[in-house]
């Protein structure tokens, strides 16, 4: 583990919660509260605008890793440093091996964040880049290149943040994923992962968080409204599509 709780110390706290993005009952609770990490992967579940996206980008750049997505950011050159309106108050307290790996050269930083709004270009520009992948991922599926990403990018004892990186993946990929997410865990390394998958979501020994109207909250897996609403739809589609459709 590098981190065990991300938080926001009372002097950054803001005046007024009635802007975005402390509006949102999960990033509201965050401030007042902050979240702890017990387990080695950490999942963040919940519906489009519940705040679990916002809540793993500012953890990322908590951590130091390229805000746009990648390995640890830059000082100089290219680099977006503009830090998220959260990303700049949010503060982490890391373990002792957070704090060495943090204190370290950037290159020996182990750690990145994969967010699906910029992933596809990553694969595009990013292959055979000295320090990244081999694989000429943009000869490949937008699937193909996210397990290309995660073969190489999430192999050793690090900190690694993803938002959606279901969003290409097949189901078959996904199971590839549950299992180095898994891995990864087994052998060290932490994750911190923001998903609507209900297979992501199911990695054994994972943290789940549910994320809503609610604020933050620990369930099991079979308790989670979203693996709810898939068991249903699959059961019976039509009790669905009948609000939808003129079927």
């Amino acid at each position: 583990m590098f981190v065990n709780r991300a938080y926001v110390p009372e002097s950054r706290r803001p005046m007024d919660y009635r802007r975005w993005p402390y509006t949102v009952p999960a990033v509201a609770e965050v401030v007042e509260h902050g979240v702890e990490f017990t387990h080695p992967v950490t999942f963040l579940v919940g519906d489009n605008g519940s705040g679990k996206s916002t809540l793993v980008e500012a953890i990322a750049e908590g951590f130091k890793l390229d805000a746009r997505g990648g390995r640890a950011a830059r000082k100089a050159g290219n680099a977006d440093t503009t830090k998220t309106a959260l990303g700049e108050v949010l503060r982490l307290e890391t373990t002792a091996k957070g704090a060495r790996m943090l204190a370290g050269p950037r290159l020996k930083k182990k750690g990145f964040f994969l967010r699906a709004e910029t992933a596809f270009s990553m694969t595009e520009n990013l292959g055979g880049v000295p320090g990244y992948w081999d694989e000429n991922t943009a000869e490949m599926s937008h699937g193909e290149g996210f397990l290309a990403v995660f073969r190489s990018m999430f192999r050793d004892p690090g900190f690694y943040v993803m938002d959606e990186p279901e969003s290409a993946l097949s189901f078959t990929a996904c199971l590839q994923l549950v299992a180095l997410m898994h891995e990864l865990g087994e052998a060290g390394a932490q994750v911190v992962c923001a998903t609507h998958s209900p297979i992501l979501a199911s990695t054994p020994g994972a943290d789940i968080i549910e994320v809503g109207e609610h604020g933050l909250r620990r369930v099991k897996w079979s308790d989670l409204q979203l693996v709810d609403h898939w068991r249903r739809y699959l059961d019976n589609p039509g009790a669905y599509l009948r609000h939808l459709t003129d079927s």
